[in-house]
Parts: C-alpha cells; sequence; structure tokens
C-alpha cells in the first residue's frame, strides 16, 4: 500500500486494487455475494466484543473532546445495535439482485434487439462521520450491486471502524470474495478526503454521510459525480382533518424517537382549525422538547421561546422543534417550499383529497401520510439498508440501496445489421 503521508498515492493505490476487485465482482452470481454477506454478517455477530471494546474507546474520546449528544449517539454502539448491524447485512444478502436485470426491451424494424440492463458503478467512494454502522451497511450494499468500495469513516469512530471492517474483509476474503472489495481509508488526515474528491477516473460516485460542513465541502470540491443531501429540515403538517390521538402519535415519535437522525421533524406546522394546537406542543414540551414558536402559538402558550427567522431553516437534530399555525394546505405547502430541504415531509390527515395534493405538491424524496417522518429509512423501506437519503434530482432519489447503486448499459442483439 502507498505510503499514507502522501494522500494522492494512497487514494489511487487504494482505488486501483478497488478496481480489479470490482471486476470480480460484477462478474459474481448472486448466490457467491449472498454467501459472502452472510458470512460478515455471522462474524459480526461473533465478534462483537471486539466490535464494542473499540467502539467504548471512541466513545469516551468523543466524550473527552466534548462531543455534542446527537453526534455521541450517531457514535455509540451496544449489544442491540451491533446484533441490528449483522441483520441489516444478512437482509442485503436476500435482497433481489438488480445486476442483470433488464430494464427495457424493444425490438427494432430492421431486426435489431435491444435490451437496457442494470450493471454495477465500479468504485464507489463513502466519505462519513460519527455513525460506524455505515462501515457494514455500505460494504454490504456495494458488494451486493457488484461495486467495490472505499470507507473514509471520521476521526471520531476510528478505532469502532477499523474494527468492522477488519471483521468484514477477513469474512469476505474467506467465502471467497475479494478482500479488497472493501477497504478503509487508513488515515484521518483531511488530505486524505481532499484526495478522493479528485480522484476522478479512481472513484465513479461519492457519496457524504454527515454534517453540512462536510457535505458542503464535498459538493464544491468534488470532481466525481456526488450523491448527497445536505441538511433533514422535515416537516409534519396536522390538517384540521387529523383525527387527534393519530396527530400527537406521530408528532412525538416525528420529533423524539431519535432526535440525532436525519428524519427527525424539525418544524411542526399546525392548521389553525385544528381542534386542539395546544395539545400537540404540550406533548412535545411534556417530552423534554423545546418549542420555538410563532405569535399564532405563543398566543396560546406565551411562556414559549418565540421562534426567530433562522429556525425555520435549521436542522436542530437535538430536543428542539420550530412550531407555527398555517391558514391550510396551500399555506403549508408554500412554508415547505420556502424553508424545506427536499428530505422528508409528513402529513396528518382524515381528508383523503387534501392528502393527496400534499404528496403531489411537496417537492421532497419522501413524502408521508399519516405516518412519521421517522421511516426515512431504507431498512423501513424494505431496502434492506441504505447508503444514504438523496434529496437531488439525479440517478437516484430517497433512500439509496441495491438499485440506486447501479447504472444500465444497452445491449443489442443483431443479425448482421448495417446503417449504410
Amino acid at each position: 500500500m502507498a505510503d499514507a503521508d502522501d494522500p494522492a498515492a494512497l487514494i489511487a493505490d487504494l482505488g486501483r486494487r478497488a478496481r480489479a476487485a470490482s471486476r470480480v465482482l460484477a462478474a459474481l452470481p448472486t448466490a457467491d455475494k449472498a454467501r459472502g454477506l452472510h458470512a460478515a454478517a455471522a462474524a459480526i455477530r461473533a465478534e462483537a466484543p471486539a466490535i464494542l471494546a473499540a467502539n467504548a474507546a471512541d466513545m469516551a474520546r468523543g466524550e473527552a473532546a466534548g462531543l455534542s449528544a446527537a453526534m455521541l449517539d450517531r457514535l455509540r454502539l451496544d449489544e442491540r445495535r451491533v446484533a441490528g448491524m449483522a441483520d441489516g447485512v444478512a437482509a442485503v444478502a436476500g435482497l433481489p439482485d438488480p445486476v442483470g436485470e433488464v430494464i427495457d426491451r424493444r425490438d427494432r424494424p430492421n431486426g435489431l434487439a435491444l435490451s437496457r440492463v442494470r450493471v454495477p458503478i465500479g468504485v464507489i467512494g463513502i466519505v462519513y462521520e460519527s455513525r460506524p454502522n455505515v462501515t457494514a451497511d455500505a460494504a454490504a450494499l456495494c458488494v451486493m450491486a457488484g461495486n467495490a468500495v472505499i470507507l473514509r469513516g471520521g476521526s471520531e469512530a476510528i478505532a469502532s471502524n477499523r474494527a468492522i471492517y477488519a471483521v468484514l474483509a477477513r469474512a469476505l476474503g474467506h467465502a471467497g470474495l475479494p478482500e479488497d472489495a472493501v477497504q478503509l481509508v487508513p488515515t484521518t488526515d483531511r488530505a486524505a478526503v481532499g484526495a478522493m474528491l479528485k480522484a476522478d477516473g479512481v472513484i465513479d460516485l461519492l457519496v457524504p454521510r454527515g454534517g453540512k460542513s462536510l457535505v458542503a465541502r464535498v459538493q464544491a470540491e468534488a470532481r466525481v459525480p456526488v450523491l448527497a443531501h445536505l441538511d433533514g429540515i422535515n416537516h409534519v403538517y396536522v390538517d384540521a382533518s387529523a383525527d387527534p390521538a393519530m396527530a400527537r402519535a406521530i408528532v412525538l415519535d416525528a420529533k423524539m424517537r431519535r432526535t440525532g437522525v436525519c428524519g427527525a421533524m424539525e418544524t411542526l406546522l399546525i392548521h389553525r382549525d385544528y381542534g386542539d394546537p395546544d395539545a400537540l406542543v404540550a406533548a412535545l414540551v411534556s417530552a423534554d422538547c423545546e418549542v420555538r414558536a410563532d405569535i399564532g402559538l405563543r398566543a396560546l402558550r406565551p411562556e414559549l421561546p418565540a421562534a426567530a427567522d433562522a429556525d425555520w431553516d435549521t436542522e436542530y437534530l437535538d430536543a428542539i422543534a420550530s412550531a407555527r399555525l398555517v391558514d391550510g394546505i396551500d399555506d403549508a405547502i408554500a412554508h415547505i417550499a420556502r424553508h424545506g430541504s427536499h428530505h422528508t415531509d409528513a402529513i396528518v390527515a382524515g381528508d383523503a383529497a387534501v392528502a393527496e395534493r400534499f404528496l403531489a405538491e411537496v417537492d421532497s424524496a419522501i413524502v408521508l401520510w399519516n405516518a412519521s417522518t421517522q421511516f426515512a429509512d431504507g431498512g423501513e423501506f424494505g431496502l434492506g439498508a441504505e447508503i444514504g437519503i438523496a434529496t437531488g434530482r439525479l440517478h437516484a432519489r430517497g433512500p439509496v440501496a441495491l438499485e440506486g447503486l447501479t447504472t444500465y448499459k444497452w445491449l443489442g442483439r443483431g443479425s448482421g445489421q448495417v446503417r449504410g
């Protein structure tokens, strides 16, 4: 391996090895890839004590460094989360393999038979912060879709990532898959990220997962195609027709189930004619959520802090929410268009016509009716796991799993046709 003191040479070397591995993976049958991933899942379960010990060291360093509660929650592993990581890898092994799927077929008048077929992208680069489970999720998804992956985790999770990576690489190798299909950048030097951003021709697609500064840097500097989302400024709109018990349950779950995930609700919008808006706010306050309210809601609860203009554009990732009364669905949709991040937005409504308008007109990657925004998760979508939630409009949108990690090529089968 190239010297870690030369980031460009290091990434070039990892890329060369990844490219060779990707060619092997692309030709493997589904059963071989699945066998490798089942072996990896079993190895994660068997090596859980070592993974947890490495994570404990990361947690201690993170607490000493003053990481936020949200960052520590993302970093933390326990027996349940490690078991969930293994289950996620095994679930990916059981998913339909997209490679080789015929998307489109057409027979031309001249007899040329054309088909459009899914193929792997090639070499995927993942730059991520805090969440060590991304190491396993990304590896599993990339391998099953026939791609090699180069992982660059954050310094705060370095011990956890190294432990998980070592388990994965050994298990894949023992199962007969190329160990270089999954590689971890061995240095936490930020220059390695810069080298990945400039690795056009080495890395085919870059996926950043982390805070705003990381994603913004990747989008600004990358010479490699990027699949990313910048913020999860997610809304729940409670319509006048909403069932009160359902609205309360959804609002509480959307905000408080896990406040540090990208699918958490950040802004609550309530129709002025909803029967008891104060009850929704009270439920959040009782759950120890700080509610920053507009003038309408503060008329009901004067003790609430006033929402500033910046609050409507803030991803808190904490037990804080902004909230306001709106005049109806048009006002709600306009607010989301003005302040949302095209990630996940939900409506709670009994009126199907109103809900269908919301589903059709809100321009987000995930739009939900009578369900919590915390369902913004590849596992909950039946995708096994996800490599991230894309909020752009090109290639893939929403939870990106196996299909989103493929591209396609056209195959033509002729019988001597020429264009003469």
